[in-house]
């Protein structure tokens, strides 16, 4: 029973629809949204032009209002019109759109009319978009003409979900002329969209460099620079003689003479190193 009930709600709503898409040609209309209030049913058209929707001093809402209310027993019915922000954007308004103008200037600027559209659609931000226009054009035999830019999905859920599509037919002297829209928007996330957003730092990471910012070097004498700078030098050159002593002598058995020579030499380098030390901490506390 719910589901029926369900099912009723939403044809009765596509009855609204098309009885409202007829009352307004010309407008730009795109759809409608039906809103259940404890005042009334609330109903949304939303179009391109809200002129035309209202009509001179409201009579067209006024002839909406009337018809809702008698033909599907709407209670108290509030007619509002919202704009559409991108009318180009919108499969149905460009279908419209594309009808008006072959019923204005015939099949004979067929061409024309669907590489303006297309252009214009692409101009307006849209990844893709298709323009089907089948009928008897120009010949008497009929074909279909299409015109196709960007990126367009035509299988998935992106095609299902994602891409706006709409028909739509114009009445002519030859006879009908079918019209098929489909436009990818340009806010379409495609399943193969991958982007690495890239590792916020840590608050340890951010106190570790304000630290280091605010750590200030103390400042050396010349005199002290050159002390320092010479016993430094006599160390690499000491360390270097060793490693390339170690690299030519072959491995051989140490006795314990070796053994002593080598700790004291290491005991030397260590007295050096904390001589260097201690006359850095003295000139420090000096400034």
């Amino acid at each position: 029973m719910i589901e029926r009930q369900f099912i009723k709600e939403r044809l009765k709503e596509f009855e609204i629809e098309k009885f409202i898409y007829d009352k307004i040609p010309g407008a730009g209309f795109s759809h409608t949204k039906v809103v259940r209030t404890p005042l009334g049913d609330k109903i949304i058209i939303y179009a391109a032009k809200p002129g035309l929707v209202v009509g001179r001093k409201g009579e067209n809402i006024r002839n909406i209002t009337e018809g809702l209310s008698k033909k599907f027993k709407l209670e108290n019915p509030q007619v509002e019109i919202a704009e559409i922000e991108e009318p180009m954007l919108n499969a149905r308004v460009v279908a419209e759109k594309i009808k008006s103008a072959l019923e204005k200037f015939g099949l004979m600027r067929f061409k024309r009319i669907g590489y303006s559209m297309l252009e214009a659609v692409m101009g307006s931000g849209a990844l893709g978009v298709e323009i089907l226009i089948s009928g008897r054009i120009p010949s008497a035999r009929a074909r279909t003409w299409r015109f196709y830019q960007g990126y367009l999905k035509k299988s998935g859920t992106t095609s299902y979900l994602d891409v706006d599509k709409a028909t739509t037919r114009a009445e002519l002297k030859t006879g009908t002329v079918g019209i098929k829209v489909r436009i990818m928007p340009p806010d379409t996330k495609l399943p193969d969209d991958i982007r690495l957003i890239g590792e916020e730092e840590t608050e340890v990471a951010k106190r570790v460099e304000a630290a280091k910012a605010a750590v200030k070097l103390p400042k050396i004498s010349e005199e002290g620079e050159e002390e320092i700078g010479a016993e430094k030098a006599i160390l690499i050159e000491e360390e270097a003689e060793e490693h390339t002593e170690e690299a030519a002598e072959k491995p051989k058995k140490e006795s314990k003479k070796g053994a002593t020579e080598e700790t004291g030499s290491k005991e030397k380098k260590t007295a050096r190193k904390r001589t260097v030390k201690k006359k850095e901490e003295k000139e420090d506390t000096e400034k």
